[in-house]
């Protein structure tokens, strides 16, 4: 069966206006500043002795929306990762002593991820580390998204 006509088009076909010069400077420092801040992200969890990805899943696990409690398939989402992924990763950090599973006193059928305390020691320097990276980019960031509004 065809496509319908009246589908939504993808974000990259749904142009309202042909970028101009300015545009694709804006997008392109936008997009490098990204990779930079990833970068350090990377070099600063494997000096902390973590990977990229464990970093990723305690900031996820820390920082879920309301502060409450996490499932497996809640991390798998703000990881955009599949289940099973995020099951091994759950795994490894509980083995490293990061994560502990705990049992919802309300429902017994579901896990909650909850981190230790040498997890949150790790998570307290990163995060330390990134707000300062943060700050020290904020008016580069700032200077690309006020082109783009122009």
């Amino acid at each position: 069966m065809a496509a319908s006509k009246s589908a939504p088009k993808s974000p990259a076909r749904a142009r309202k206006r042909v970028p101009s010069q300015a545009d694709y400077e804006a997008l392109s420092q936008f997009r490098y500043l990204i990779r930079c801040f990833l970068e350090f992200s990377q070099d600063a969890a494997k000096a902390e002795g973590l990977t990229p990805r464990q970093h990723q899943a305690l900031l996820a696990i820390k920082g879920y929306p309301g502060g409450g409690p996490v499932t497996i398939g809640d991390l798998a989402e703000r990881l955009r990762l599949r289940h099973h992924t995020t099951v091994e990763l759950v795994d490894r950090l509980s083995v490293a002593g990061l994560v502990e599973r705990v049992l919802d006193p309300a429902d017994q059928r579901r896990v909650l991820l909850k981190l230790t305390g040498l997890a949150a020691d790790h998570l307290a320097e990163l995060s330390s580390a990134h707000l300062d990276e943060l700050s020290r980019i904020e008016p580069l960031l700032k200077q690309v998204l006020s082109r783009r509004s122009e």
